[in-house]
C-alpha cells in the first residue's frame, strides 16, 4: 500500500491496474478516496465506483461439475483457493450451483479452502482420499491445488485421468507438463491485458467507472485428467488403505 501511496504522491502514473482483487482491498479504498482512476482484473465486494474486467470463475466451475456428473461422478470434491481473494466466494459459489444442478449432495468433508500451492492441494487431497467415502473427481479453483492432486494420487496409488479424475482454472503452463496434461479452463492473458488497457485509458479520459465493466468465460481445454469412474468411492477407499499399508 505504501507504494500506491508513493506513486500517488509523486504523480507517476495516470491510473492503475489492480490485479488479484480482494475481498476486502485497501488498494481499491485508497484510490477510491484519492478519486484516482483505476480498474480491476476481477472483481470486489464493494462495487461502487468500480471498473473492471474479470473472467467468469464461476461458470467454468459450473461447468466443471457439470461435465463430471454427465459422465457419472457422483462424489465430487472441490479444493478452493485463498479465501482473501474475491475469486474464491464465487468459484465456490459456481461449484455449489453445478452440484444442485446435477442434484448430487455438497458433502462439507470434500469442501477444501486456501490451497494456492501444489503442498497445500496435495494436503487437501489426501485429506479427501483418507475418507472412509472419498470421491472420485476433485475441483480445484487453481491449477497448482490440481497439480497438488496428482501427487496426492500417485502417493496413494492412483492414476489422475483413469482411477480419479480432476478439473481445474487458470491454464498454466505447468499444467501442460503433467502425466496427463491437466485439464483446466484457461485465461487468455495476452486479450485480458489488451481489455485492461483499453478500459484504463477510456477511465483515465473521465467515462463513469460503473460503465466499464466487462467479463467473459475461460476457454475449457480438455487434456485428459477427467473421465468417467472407473473405480467406485469404496474401491478408491480400499486403494488408499492398501497403500498406506
Amino acid at each position: 500500500l505504501e507504494t500506491f501511496s508513493s506513486m500517488l504522491r509523486d504523480r507517476k502514473v495516470d491510473g492503475f491496474i489492480i490485479p488479484r482483487t480482494l475481498v476486502h482491498d485497501d488498494r481499491i479504498d485508497l484510490l477510491r478516496r484519492k478519486n484516482f482512476p483505476f480498474v480491476l482484473f476481477g472483481r470486489t465486494s464493494d462495487p461502487a465506483d468500480c471498473a473492471w474486467f474479470d473472467l467468469l470463475g464461476e461458470d467454468a466451475m459450473q461447468d466443471a461439475v457439470r461435465r463430471l456428473a454427465s459422465m457419472g461422478h457422483v462424489r465430487i470434491g472441490f479444493i478452493n483457493g485463498g479465501l482473501q481473494y474475491n475469486y474464491a466466494a464465487l468459484r465456490r459459489d459456481g461449484f455449489v450451483l453445478g452440484m444442485q444442478e446435477a442434484d448430487l449432495r455438497v458433502d462439507p468433508a470434500l469442501m477444501g479452502d486456501d490451497a494456492v500451492t501444489i503442498t497445500e492441494g496435495r494436503n487437501e487431497a489426501l485429506r479427501m482420499l483418507r475418507l472412509p467415502e472419498p470421491p472420485t473427481a476433485i475441483v480445484c479453483a487453481v491449477d497448482m491445488a490440481a497439480l497438488g492432486v496428482y501427487r496426492a494420487a500417485a502417493e496413494c496409488g492412483l492414476a489422475v485421468g483413469s482411477d480419479i479424475s480432476t478439473l481445474s482454472y487458470d491454464g498454466t503452463p505447468d499444467g501442460a507438463h503433467a502425466t496427463p496434461q491437466l485439464s483446466t479452463y484457461a485465461v487468455n492473458f495476452t486479450r485480458s491485458g489488451s481489455t485492461l488497457s483499453s478500459l484504463l485509458i477510456r477511465r483515465i479520459r473521465g467515462e463513469d467507472p460503473e460503465t466499464l465493466r466487462e467479463t467473459e468465460k475461460a476457454e475449457f481445454l480438455d487434456r485428459g485428467s477427467a473421465g468417467p469412474p472407473t473405480l467406485t468411492s469404496g474401491e478408491i477407499a480400499g486403494r488408499v488403505a492398501k497403500s498406506a499399508a
